[in-house]
């Protein structure tokens, strides 16, 4: 059975010869619930988009840079997969700032999932069937807020919006999730919220997660492997729990807002704190 997942030899160069990505290699097998860090610039929003085939890498040789999803070719050498609007079907976005309409209905916003598998007329008239409106009050329940399914989008908290961007994900039926940054934008308790549930989402439905956090503490609490990013190189692929506060310090060398927020102290200066939290995960 093929991986969820599969990156080889992925390099992504921008203006001025940087290299945001620089020969990742990656495998997810299905139903993995992983973690990408990094500091801000070290790749891992944009390794995400690319995985998502959102974006295209670098134009290289025909044997090197692609991405497969399910065994389905998302992209190589720099090209889309010609099926790829067929295979995006099968990956659920969740993003930092949400993507939901403000001014339509929660339902409404939930049902967008199912567009990708309906006829153009249906959507255009908003005629979704009964068994996608069921699918979408039920998702509504697992995560939450099915008592906001007719409230305008724009009128929920930032939790409760990025429950409904899962549920919307959940009537997409993707076996992919993708969280960008989901709870950077979120108090604790909602960020704790929106974990547990992809967290409940990956265990109960068997959905291969992968989540992009700044949060550590969160990668050690909710994802049994994590990837860490560094100038575009993959520099730790492993159990989150054998992070080290070490590795960490190098990790975000330079990005010393970054680390203070780790958690809400300079890593130089908590170091047995930090081997603490590494080990127990929040408390």
């Amino acid at each position: 059975m093929a991986a969820a997942i599969e990156v080889k030899g992925l390099t992504k160069t921008f203006g001025g010869g940087r290299k945001a990505l620089d020969g990742v290699d990656l495998t997810i097998q299905r139903g993995e619930m992983v973690a990408l860090i990094g500091a801000s610039g070290s790749g891992k929003s944009t390794l995400m988009r690319h995985i998502g085939g959102l974006v295209a890498g670098d134009r290289k040789s025909a044997s090197s840079g692609s991405i497969t999803v399910h065994g389905r070719k998302v992209q190589a050498s720099g090209k889309m997969g010609s099926d790829i609007r067929d295979i995006r079907g099968g990956i659920g976005f969740v993003f930092q700032q949400f993507g939901l309409v403000n001014r339509m209905s929660v339902l409404t916003n939930t049902l967008a999932g199912a567009l990708g598998r309906l006829p153009a007329w249906r959507t255009l008239f908003k005629l979704f069937p009964q068994e996608d409106r069921d699918l979408a009050l039920v998702s509504l329940q697992r995560v939450g807020v099915a008592d906001w399914a007719f409230e305008r989008a724009g009128d929920l908290s930032g939790g409760q919006q990025q429950r409904v961007a899962i549920a919307r994900a959940l009537v997409q039926k993707a076996p992919v999730l993708m969280a960008d940054e989901p709870i950077a934008s979120l108090d604790p308790a909602s960020s704790q919220n929106v974990m547990e549930i992809l967290q409940r989402v990956n265990a109960e439905d068997g959905i291969t997660v992968v989540v992009t956090l700044h949060q550590v503490d969160y990668a050690v609490k909710y994802c049994p492997r994590t990837v860490a990013l560094r100038s575009g190189k993959v520099v730790y692929d492993g159990p989150s729990a054998a992070l080290t506060p070490q590795l960490l310090a190098e990790l975000y060398a330079g990005d010393k807002e970054a680390a203070a927020a780790l958690w809400g102290t300079s890593l130089e200066q908590n170091a047995d704190s930090l081997e603490h939290k590494l080990a127990t995960g929040l408390s």
